[in-house]
């Protein structure tokens, strides 16, 4: 299983309404998720923006691009991206760049 932790940054001005959305995550975008491989899946959001993502899965390249093959990611992608500070273009799940784990107590 590999773990995977990555960061990305929430507009300040932004944050409630991201708070807002991941309350009420749409069914059919938790369910696609579980189906492409996304497991123990977390968010944790600092005061000033900053986006923490946790989860575990057996390829992150290939659960990636198995949520990148489903209609309701791009839908939600979309409703999401105004949401994030600049990413170069890239949508929120692109700029997604996995953390190097430098240690892991078991």
């Amino acid at each position: 299983m590999q773990r995977v932790c990555f960061l990305l940054k929430v507009r300040p001005d932004r944050i409630a309404e991201y708070r807002a959305r991941h309350a009420d995550v749409w069914p059919e975008m938790r369910a696609a998720l579980t189906a492409t491989g996304w497991r123990n899946y977390s968010l944790f959001l600092r005061e000033d923006g900053l986006l923490v993502g946790y989860l575990e899965t057996e390829d992150f390249d290939r659960a990636r691009a198995a949520m990148d093959a489903t209609d309701v990611n791009a839908r939600w992608q979309a409703e999401m991206g105004p949401l994030f500070a600049p990413m170069d273009g890239a949508r929120p799940d692109e700029a997604m760049k996995p953390l190097t784990e430098v240690f892991h107590l078991a």
